[in-house]
């Protein structure tokens, strides 16, 4: 085989080549504390690669860090569920409402319907303590956040 030859083959062999490599490296130094903020900095991006956050930083490219606090999380589903729970039972409220007038004489009616009354302003105390909790919550917990 020729010189020519030769030289051809190995320009095809391996990856192709980039139109636009990078070929510039720069170095940085950090201390202890700057490490420490720029890996806690790192990590809150979400990105898999610090080459690519270190050039998203530099050239201004929008980096968004997210924080998720799963006690959060779980209090809003958890309130959410109690919430539909609440829903039904006022819907059974107004069936068993109607069931009562329906089946029953007035004043057995009547009778019935003051115990449900009593169980309701327990009800009513109950939704008020929750909500004034989740209000409690939100001031001391998600206020904080900027």
């Amino acid at each position: 085989m020729s010189e020519n030859n030769k030289k051809h083959l190995k320009r095809h062999i391996g990856r192709p080549l980039k139109t636009d490599p990078a070929i510039f490296r720069y170095s940085l130094s950090l201390n202890e504390e700057e490490n420490a903020r720029f890996l806690a900095l790192f990590d809150q991006s979400g990105m898999q690669v610090k080459a690519h956050f270190i050039r998203s930083c530099i050239f201004d490219k929008t980096v968004k860090t997210i924080q998720i606090d799963k006690g959060t999380v779980d209090f809003y589903m958890r309130l959410t569920t109690f919430h539909s729970q609440f829903r039904t039972v006022g819907v059974n409220y107004n069936q068993i409402i109607k069931l009562l007038y329906k089946n029953f004489s007035e004043k057995k009616a009547s009778a019935y319907l003051f115990k449900l009354e009593k169980q309701t302003a327990e009800m009513a105390m109950l939704c008020r303590k929750i909500i004034e909790l989740t209000e409690e919550f939100e001031t001391k917990y998600l206020k904080k956040q900027p």
